[in-house]
C-alpha cells in the first residue's frame, strides 16, 4: 500500500511543478504587460518619462473627481487626467488620444470669411408714397361735375378728374383776353403767369389765346397713371385751397413695410437684396432692395421697421397685401468666425478653448460679435486658423478655468470679511436683517447695490438706525454674507432713546465690544475703553 502510495506521488511530482512554472511564468508576463501597457489604471508612458495621473474624473460631469478608479454615478468608467509633461502652465490642460476619442473631442479652425443671415419677416405693400399725387385747388369754387366717383378708380396720365367752376378762374381769363386785344407783351405775360399760377395748364392757356373764349367751367386732369386712393368730395361741393380733393397713387412701384426683430437689426443696411412672395401668387416672386431704415424702435413690439421697394409693372401687387420677405443681410466682408458651439457663454462674458499643441488645451476669453446660421464673430482673443473644441469643451474648461488661472498667477485669494462703507435703509428687528445700499466691494468684484442682510447675534440692533451711515464688516459663511461688525462712519441719526445729539466716530457700546472685537480687530477683548473719535477709519485700515 505505501509503495502504491509512493509511486503516485513520485508520479505528480513532476505535474506540480511544471503547473507552478507555467503559472510563475503566467504571473511575470502579466505583471509585465500591466507595467508597460498601463493606460487606464497607472501611469502613462510619454517620450520615455512617467506622466503622473493627477485625478480620475466622470466622462460626462468634470466636478466629479475621486483619486482612484472607478465608475461615475452613470456608470461610466472614470478617465484618468495626467499631469503635463510639456508645459509648465498651469491653465493647459493635457489629455491622451484615448481620453480625446473617448470624449468624442471634436475642434474646428477658426474661418476668415463673409457672415450672411437671412431674415425672415412678413410686410405689407402699400403705395409708393414718392409716386402718390395730392389734388387741390388753387382757389375757392363748385365742383359742378366729378368724373371719379369711388376710390380705387384707375385714371390716365390727362383724363378729367372734375370741372371746378371758380369766379377767379373767370376773371383771370378776361384778364388774359383783354390785353390780347391792347397787344402788349408785357401784360400779355402778366396775364399768362396769373393763369399758370392758378395752375392752368400750357394747353389751356394756348386754347384760350387761340379762341379767346372764356370757359366758365375749368377741367382739372390728372397728372399720371395710377389709382385713387383718397377721394374727399362729390359733386356740386363747395371746396377751399385747404381741402384735399382727392389723391392719385401710381402702383407701378410699390412700397412694403416690414419689421425685424431688435437682434437681427443690426444686419441691416440699405441697398439689400430682398425676395418677397404673396399667397395670392404662389408661384411668382418679386425681387426688391432696402430702401430706407425708420430711426426709430416700435416701442410696443421692441421691432425695427424697415422700407422696401418693388417694381410692379404688372400691377399684380395690390395695396394692402399681405407679403412674405426674405432678407439676405450681410456683406463681403471677412469676418472671424467659430462654429457657435465652440463658444462658453458666461454672465458678461464669453470664452473657448483653443487648442496650443497636440493633447494640450487652454480656455481663453473672446469677444463675440453677430451670430448667423451657426457661426459667431470673434472680435478679439483669436486669430486666423486657431483650433477651437467644439465638443467636450465644458469638461476641458472645467479644468482650465480662467478665473482659477488668474488667482493662480497672482497668489490671491479672495478675503471671508471685508469693510464696506454702507447706508442702512431698513431694520428687520425680528428676524435681524438689514437692508443696506453699500458701496462697490472691490475685494469680492461686487458692484454698489442693495442688500438684505443677517446680522450676527453678537452686533446688538439698538446701535443701528434706519438712515445711518457705518463701515459693516461683511462676512461669508459659505454661500450665505453677512454682518459681523460694525463702526459709525461720519454722522449717525439720533436714535429713539437717544438725547437727540448727533454721534461722531467709533462706536463705543461697551456691551457690545466683546462680542466684536475679536473680529473686526478693534481691541482685546477685555479693552473696556472707549476710542476715540475719529478713529473708525485707522481701525478699518
Amino acid at each position: 500500500m505505501n509503495t502504491q502510495n509512493d509511486k503516485q506521488n513520485a508520479f505528480n511530482a513532476p505535474l506540480i511543478l511544471i503547473f507552478l512554472a507555467i503559472f510563475a511564468a503566467g504571473l511575470g508576463l502579466g505583471f509585465y504587460a500591466n507595467g508597460k501597457f498601463m493606460s487606464d489604471n497607472g501611469d502613462k508612458t510619454v517620450d520615455g518619462d512617467t506622466a503622473e495621473i493627477l485625478y480620475w474624473v466622470a466622462p460626462m460631469d468634470g466636478a466629479y473627481r475621486r483619486d482612484k478608479p472607478g465608475k461615475s454615478p452613470m456608470g461610466m468608467d472614470l478617465l484618468p487626467v495626467y499631469a503635463s509633461s510639456k508645459t509648465d502652465d498651469e491653465a493647459v490642460v493635457s489629455i491622451s488620444a484615448e481620453v480625446e476619442n473617448n470624449l468624442g473631442l471634436r475642434t474646428a479652425k477658426v474661418a476668415n470669411q463673409p457672415l450672411y443671415q437671412t431674415i425672415i419677416t412678413v410686410g405689407s405693400i402699400a403705395f409708393s408714397d414718392d409716386e402718390i399725387t395730392h389734388i387741390h385747388s388753387r382757389t375757392e369754387g363748385w365742383i359742378e361735375k366729378l368724373n371719379i366717383n369711388s376710390v380705387g378708380s384707375r385714371v390716365s396720365k390727362g383724363d378729367v378728374l372734375f370741372e371746378l367752376y371758380s369766379p377767379e378762374f373767370v376773371n383771370a381769363q378776361e384778364e388774359f383776353v383783354s390785353v390780347l386785344s391792347a397787344n402788349n407783351r408785357r401784360m400779355i405775360n402778366a396775364a399768362k403767369r396769373r393763369l399758370r399760377l392758378l395752375d392752368f395748364t400750357e394747353a389751356q392757356i394756348k386754347r384760350l389765346q387761340r379762341t379767346r373764349k372764356v370757359l366758365r367751367r375749368v377741367e382739372v386732369y390728372a397728372p399720371h397713371d395710377g389709382v385713387v386712393s383718397t377721394l374727399n368730395v362729390r359733386e356740386g361741393m363747395f371746396i377751399k385751397p385747404s381741402i384735399e380733393i382727392m389723391a392719385v397713387g401710381d402702383l407701378a412701384t410699390v412700397w412694403v413695410v416690414a419689421e425685424v426683430f431688435e437682434r437681427q437689426a443690426g444686419w441691416l443696411k440699405v441697398g439689400q437684396k430682398v425676395h418677397m412672395t404673396v399667397s395670392s401668387f404662389v408661384n411668382q416672386s418679386w425681387l426688391g432692395q432696402v430702401q430706407y431704415i425708420y430711426p426709430e424702435f416700435d416701442r410696443k413690439s421692441r421691432s425695427a421697421r424697415v422700407r422696401i421697394s418693388f417694381d410692379n409693372a404688372d400691377l399684380l401687387l395690390k395695396p394692402n397685401m399681405v407679403a412674405q420677405l426674405e432678407i439676405q443681410a450681410g456683406n463681403n466682408t471677412p469676418r472671424l468666425l467659430v462654429p457657435s458651439e465652440a463658444v462658453i457663454r458666461t454672465e458678461n462674458k464669453q470664452r473657448v478653448v483653443k487648442q496650443v499643441g497636440d493633447g494640450e488645451y487652454r480656455s481663453v476669453w473672446v469677444k463675440t460679435g453677430i451670430e448667423s446660421n451657426g457661426f459667431t464673430e470673434i472680435l478679439s482673443g483669436l486669430y486666423a486658423d486657431d483650433t477651437v473644441v467644439v465638443s467636450a469643451q465644458f469638461l476641458i474648461d472645467s479644468e482650465s478655468n480662467i478665473d482659477a488661472e488668474l488667482l493662480r498667477m497672482s497668489d490671491v485669494k479672495k478675503p471671508t470679511k471685508l469693510w464696506v462703507e454702507a447706508e442702512i435703509e431698513h431694520i428687520d428687528r425680528i428676524n435681524r436683517r438689514i437692508t443696506v445700499n453699500h458701496e462697490e466691494i472691490t475685494g469680492w468684484g461686487k458692484p454698489a447695490m442693495k442688500m438684505t442682510l443677517k446680522v450676527v447675534n453678537t452686533l446688538k440692533l439698538q446701535h443701528l438706525s434706519e438712515g445711518g451711515k457705518y463701515t459693516l464688516q461683511f462676512q461669508q459663511f459659505g454661500d450665505d454674507v453677512q454682518v459681523s461688525a460694525m463702526k459709525m462712519h461720519a454722522v449717525v441719526p439720533a436714535l429713539e432713546d437717544d438725547n437727540s445729539h448727533q454721534q461722531h466716530g467709533t462706536m463705543t457700546n461697551h456691551d457690545d465690544m466683546n462680542g466684536m472685537n475679536g473680529m473686526n480687530g478693534m481691541g482685546s477683548p477685555g479693552d473696556k475703553r472707549p476710542a476715540a473719535a475719529g478713529q473708525g477709519d485707522a481701525d478699518a485700515q
